[in-house]
């Protein structure tokens, strides 16, 4: 049986000669992988491989059995053609970002089509961003992309409680006993990014790269800490370069 699915490619891995292994995140069935074959042998074939670059957002016919961790794909088209995101460094980037922080926290394949549409739609506000908005992407969607795994810091700063534990993920009055918490501007950044509900928004951040830097630093730890066998993000230190 066939179902008609949105999907955004995570990985593709060569196998073999002609075909790719392909993680998509799904509209309909969450996480999937899927085996792809001849994609790969000719000049033809390999524009078709073009297809599932990371961040590329698809229109997929897929053969879905629960009963098999890898499934088919019959047919597959663009569902958006960017106007940046493939072409812009910086974007492609943030873009190379947002999948690997997205794969890192999905464990399990069950759907969840509120993500789906929160990535999708900020995949497609990054290819409309300007400079200024683009530069602030990485860290509106760290903290936003957090609510949908239950760990999303509570947006409870004032002038009692201003630091931020990232260990509980709470804005509190006193100095935490560890080392892993913001105080200063850093923890007033993320007070302010965390009411940030479009990224349309992003553009009245006027932040300089070592503050983004040090931010996505910490914004790393935070995901560690809640994440299992999260480790490090390979995309950050090429991220920390273009930005």
């Amino acid at each position: 049986m066939t179902h008609k699915t949105k999907g955004i490619v995570l990985r593709a891995v060569k196998y073999g000669e002609t075909s790719l292994v392909v993680t998509i995140f799904t509209e309909l069935f969450g996480v999937q992988t899927y085996m792809i074959n001849g994609v790969r042998t000719s000049k033809q074939a390999s524009s078709k491989a073009n297809y599932f670059q990371p961040a590329a957002i698809l229109d997929l016919v897929v053969y879905h059995n629960e009963q098999k961790q890898i499934q088919r794909i019959k047919e597959f088209k663009w569902a958006l053609l960017y106007q940046d995101v493939m072409s812009n460094v910086i974007k492609n980037n943030i873009a190379l970002y947002m999948v690997e922080l997205l794969q890192k926290c999905l464990k399990q394949p069950e759907k969840n089509p509120d993500l789906f549409y929160f990535c999708e739609d900020s995949l497609m506000q990054l290819d409309a961003a300007d400079k200024k908005v683009s530069a602030n992407f990485p860290l509106y969607f760290s903290l936003h992309l957090a609510g949908f795994f239950g760990f999303q810091i509570n947006d409870d700063h004032d002038e009692v409680h201003h630091f931020l534990d990232l260990r509980e993920g709470s804005f509190v009055a006193e100095q935490p006993s560890h080392l892993d918490f913001l105080n200063g501007e850093y923890a007033q950044v993320t007070a302010q990014l965390l009411k940030a509900m479009q990224p349309t928004e992003l553009e009245e951040f006027k932040l300089n790269k070592e503050t983004r830097r040090a931010l996505l630093l910490h914004y790393q730890d935070y995901y560690a800490h809640h994440i299992q066998d999260f480790g490090k993000m390979k995309t950050l230190q090429v991220l920390q370069e273009v930005l």
